[in-house]
């Protein structure tokens, strides 16, 4: 194995042990009592604007928004990219629902329902982690690496995902540690797609 391999390898074991590790210190104890205060607090009603803006931002971390931004990058002339930041969102999605089958963590509106505000349909997997901001997070990984984009629109891409991250705890369906686990995963699958051009 080359020295970018091992690299590759070691950065995506470390990413995914943190987020296993987020996930076990949530489940229960101090860990589950903080995310828990955490949520109420991201949960929190802010008005209707932060309703509308938030609801209409969850979604960008569906699978299917990044099946449709594949076909976009890809129309743009750039296929290679955009089947390769479909995978890495498709091992991301993949990745996350057997890690729930694992942690087989309640969600919010089911452990609490008199104590969240659940503004959209409620998911039907468990809580952690958070698939949206993993998925989204893989794919825009991978795509701006390998379009080439600049440190300051990776920078705002990341923050994007955070955003949909934050959205999933506002909306009422996870958990802060669901979303920073997703986040980790998101970069961990990432990772194992570097250098893989």
């Amino acid at each position: 194995m080359s020295a970018l391999g091992t690299r590759t390898l070691a950065r995506t074991l470390a990413l995914t042990g943190a987020a296993v590790a987020l996930g076990v210190a949530a489940s229960g104890g101090r860990g589950k009592e903080l995310d828990e205060e955490g949520f109420r607090a991201g949960n929190a009603d802010r008005g209707p604007a932060a309703d509308r803006f938030f609801g209409g931002t969850t979604e960008l971390g569906s699978i299917w928004a990044s099946v449709a931004a594949t076909g976009v990058v890809a129309v743009a002339g750039r296929p290679r990219a955009a089947g390769r930041a479909l995978a890495a969102a498709s091992v991301a999605w993949l990745a996350g629902q057997g890690l729930k089958k694992v942690f087989l963590r309640a969600r919010p509106y089911e452990a609490d329902p008199a104590g969240t505000r659940l503004l959209i349909v409620p998911p039907k997997a468990t809580s952690w982690p958070s698939s949206h901001p993993a998925v989204l997070l893989a794919f825009l990984t991978v795509v701006s690496r390998d379009l080439g984009a600049g440190r300051v629109a990776r920078a705002t891409l990341d923050g994007l995902a955070g955003t949909v991250g934050a959205s999933r705890t506002y909306v009422g369906v996870h958990y802060p540690a669901d979303i920073a686990g997703g986040l980790l995963l998101g970069k961990a699958v990432a990772a194992a797609f570097d250098g893989r051009r």
